[in-house]
């Protein structure tokens, strides 16, 4: 199921949509969409009030036919409804929910509350209706594969595929749950009742990723996670390729700020991953162990990230 989670689907990306059904159906998924997803629907910045998408997400969610559900994007709703969600029915009949940027929020929180597992993956507009289509046909295929993969088995699928050039900020090894989002996102949720318990990042793997802002702003929500303890507990860091944030041209780089404020906490750190606003994303399931060779530049999932799953409807 293709559905609105956050912003609105403006009238000139419904190629988009479109674009993301063939892919997906490429994959062998069944596809629907959801009747928020209209082109040219708005409130406000949001495709509906928060309470009409809690209403159709929590649909969804009790529905025993649909098996997974792809955000259409992502913006700045979610934060309305985390109270309105139906964890029983995430309990009940757990099903992947794939998205980034304002989705986050709705990963940690569902992780927090029930232990789902959510993919920080890739979506219908900015993701396989997008950055997919500019992509080299041989990344596409690798994707797709990953993608399917991801969704429908029940092994572990190791050693994710790098495109772009992985960066060792600092070397080391490290294997824990991963834990992670927009990093913003990540600092805002800890203040909430939809917090991650701290003791959740007790030998952690963080992966964050920001699009926007000043490098100042990057630096300030590390310092946020600094004070809330996270930092301490995590083993390892991962970071996303960055995309529109002020100040990348000049020092200090995003390597920098990063190593600025883990300060003594002698952790590895790998960085421009291939997740985040710049896409195409590989995707990473929140909760799931990794292993992380920074050294070596490696991210391996070691856990399958769902059950069997046979369709996306």
């Amino acid at each position: 199921m293709i559905a609105s989670l956050s912003g609105p689907l403006p009238a000139d990306y419904e190629r988009n949509v479109e674009q993301t059904v063939v892919v997906l159906e490429r994959m062998g998924f069944r596809v629907r969409r959801s009747p928020l997803l209209e082109g040219g629907r708005q409130r406000w910045w949001s495709a509906a009030a928060p309470a009409e998408i809690a209403a159709e997400l929590n649909g969804l969610l009790r529905d025993p036919e649909v098996r997974a559900i792809v955000a259409s994007d992502g913006g700045q709703t979610a934060f309305g409804y985390l109270d309105l969600i139906d964890f029983e029915a995430v309990r009940a009949d757990p099903k992947p929910i794939l998205g980034y940027s304002d989705i986050s929020l709705v990963h940690l929180a569902l992780y927090a509350r029930t232990g789902l597992v959510g993919f920080h993956a890739d979506m219908a507009v900015p993701g396989f209706g997008g950055h997919w289509q500019d992509a080299p046909a041989a990344r596409r295929a690798e994707l797709e594969t990953l993608y399917s993969r991801l969704l429908t088995e029940t092994e572990a699928i190791g050693a994710l595929p790098a495109s772009s050039p992985w960066e060792c900020w600092r070397a080391g090894r490290a294997e824990g749950r991963l834990i992670g989002g927009v990093v913003n996102r990540i600092a805002l949720v800890q203040a909430t009742r939809f917090a991650v318990p701290l003791d959740w990042f007790d030998g952690a793997v963080l992966f964050w990723e920001e699009i926007g802002g000043h490098t100042s702003h990057v630096w300030s929500y590390l310092q946020v996670m600094r004070h809330s303890g996270i930092l301490d507990r995590i083993a390892g860091m991962v970071v996303g390729v960055p995309r529109d944030i002020a100040g990348l041209e000049a020092s200090p780089t995003l390597s920098e700020i990063v190593l600025d404020v883990l300060g003594e906490r002698d952790i590895p750190v790998l960085g421009n991953v291939d997740f985040g606003h710049a896409g195409p994303n590989l995707p990473m399931p929140v909760g799931i162990r990794v292993g992380l060779d920074a050294e070596q530049r490696t991210l391996s999932l070691l856990e399958p990230a769902v059950r069997a799953t046979a369709s996306i409807n």
